[in-house]
């Protein structure tokens, strides 16, 4: 039995030499705080930008095991959001998720001594552990790049550094909404983007591809993204945030360059999704597990290139009902024989996840690992996708 005076005394560990840590300092914390239930080691693993794989963070240059998150008990405890268990002839292991917010971004793992048995008591203290821990790794990874270092299986190019840290949180869920959304390929993305804020009860959502390739599409997306930002922080509508994101482009980059996207905003107490199409991809709505609808008008020229005020629409949603925004790189990705992913794939694969009840960040990680399998694991352009739930008046329940 773990006893609270076990819990707090690990708790504080944490608390004590948070003040003073770097990200190097972050595995002995985590054994530290671990021996303090009983455990005989604890180790943080960190998610791959890819989300395939689950990675050993350690200061010391050594070989580091690392798990799949498919078909192990740690990649359940990442895919579910839960806390597992097993019992071995050495050692109990507890595997937990490490959560920012409701961001997944790795798993703890507790090895306790064999005949122990994971009651409620012990696996509250892995959970408070965790939790508090998640907060500590978040709050290190600005200080040094050990965290980032062991994250990326690839180096990455310029281009895609840049565009990782302009890219909000992968998931955001209150208990009214669920946003998710997932980038691909990690290491070279360039011109996609996304964008998302909760304020009040509306929910802003919006997604860019900017045209060609390499630095100068990173730019231009991140000129869209940060008028984007700037417009919606002077309360500015998607009508007119569209004429700002088109006057930015156009100053920055002239005539002949372009970028295309949807600006939306979602009342999360209507349901009323009010949006901005300029060229880019209709977004799908997924109701009862099945696509009912492409938001497919009307369609404006890109920004960049509008000469006049764009079109404004509007869609009331039902509860639980999914909005599905994308690039054209998810549906035109080709495999070895020239076929696209296309349109038709990728309703069926969100229909079959919707109709399995998976949440939005679960959804979209497998769905970027089936973009990938397409083109056995070399994208040609970039592919991102932005799932957005409605939960309506739903009690509050964890759901990522």
């Amino acid at each position: 039995m773990t006893s609270p005076e076990a819990i707090a005394a690990a708790l504080g560990v944490l608390l004590h030499r948070v003040h003073f840590a770097g990200p190097d300092d972050l595995p002995d914390m985590a054994r530290a705080a671990g021996e303090e239930l009983g455990a005989e080691d604890t180790v943080l693993y960190l998610v791959d930008y890819d989300q395939t794989v689950m990675v050993p963070l350690s200061a010391e240059k050594v070989d580091r095991r690392v798990l799949q998150v498919e078909g192990t008990v740690a990649g359940r405890a990442f895919s579910e959001i839960t806390f597992m268990s097993v019992s071995g002839p050495e050692h109990l292991t507890v595997w937990g998720p490490l959560l920012d917010g409701t961001d997944r971004f790795g798993v703890l793992e507790f090895r306790f001594p064999a005949g122990l048995v994971a009651d409620d008591d012990l696996l509250e203290g892995c959970r408070l552990v965790s939790a508090l821990l998640a907060e500590v790794v978040i709050t290190r990874t600005s200080y040094g790049d050990l965290i980032e270092i062991t994250r990326r299986r690839k180096p990455m190019t310029l281009s895609a550094e840049l565009q990782w840290r302009q890219l909000p949180p992968l998931t955001f869920v209150t208990p009214r909404l669920a946003i998710a959304g997932v980038l691909a390929p990690t290491e070279e993305v360039a011109g996609d983007s996304f964008d998302y804020a909760m304020n009040g009860v509306t929910a802003h959502v919006a997604i860019f591809d900017a045209m060609g390739h390499g630095l100068d599409a990173t730019l231009m997306s991140a000129i869209a993204v940060g008028q984007l930002r700037n417009s919606r922080r002077r309360s500015r509508e998607p009508l007119d945030t569209a004429m700002d994101i088109n006057r930015a482009i156009t100053e920055r980059f002239g005539p002949d360059r372009f970028v295309t996207g949807i600006v939306g905003q979602l009342d999360t107490i209507t349901g009323v999704w009010t949006w901005v199409n300029c060229g880019h991809p209709p977004s799908l709505v997924v109701r009862g597990g099945r696509v009912v609808k492409e938001l497919d008008t009307p369609v404006n020229p890109p920004f960049g290139l509008l000469s006049e005020l764009p079109d404004v629409s509007t869609e009331r949603l039902e509860p639980g009902d999914r909005l599905v925004l994308y690039t054209d790189g998810v549906t035109e990705a080709r495999d070895s024989t020239g076929n696209f992913f296309g349109v038709e794939r990728l309703v069926d694969f969100v229909t079959r996840e919707s109709a399995a009840g998976r949440p939005a960040a679960e959804t979209l990680r497998r769905l970027n690992l089936a973009i990938l399998q397409h083109q056995a694991g070399v994208l040609q352009d970039d592919a991102t996708t932005v799932l957005v739930e409605w939960l309506s008046t739903e009690p509050l329940r964890s759901r990522a």
